[in-house]
């Protein structure tokens, strides 16, 4: 798990399974079950640097579309719509992708 270290698989486990059902993925109770809303900012960082797979400096819609599976693996895709709301959520800046302290605040608010 990419996470190990920094989220404890059993947490990371309940929140997969929250959302597990398509049109069902909520970024705060996902970041909030799976323990990264009450971290460190230096470990918010780490998790932003799991997520931005290209190593862009941004999130873009292709890796919020395969986020869950930055989790585990075997973690379906965010559906377009999910996909969509996330980002709208995330992009205070209105750049069509999501910087670390945009992700910061998602993750803790």
């Amino acid at each position: 798990m990419a996470f190990a270290g920094v989220l404890k698989e059993a947490d990371v486990k309940a929140a997969l399974d929250g959302c597990s059902a398509a049109d069902s993925f909520d970024y705060k109770k996902f970041f909030k079950t799976c323990g990264l809303a009450s971290k460190s900012s230096d470990d918010v960082k780490k998790a932003f640097g799991i997520i931005d797979q290209d190593n862009s400096g941004f999130i873009e819609e292709e890796e919020l579309t395969l986020f869950l599976q930055n989790f585990s693996a075997g973690a379906r895709a965010l559906t377009a719509t999910e996909t969509k709301a996330f980002l709208a959520a995330g992009d205070s800046d209105g750049d069509g992708k999501i910087g670390v302290d945009e992700f910061a605040s998602l993750v803790k608010a």
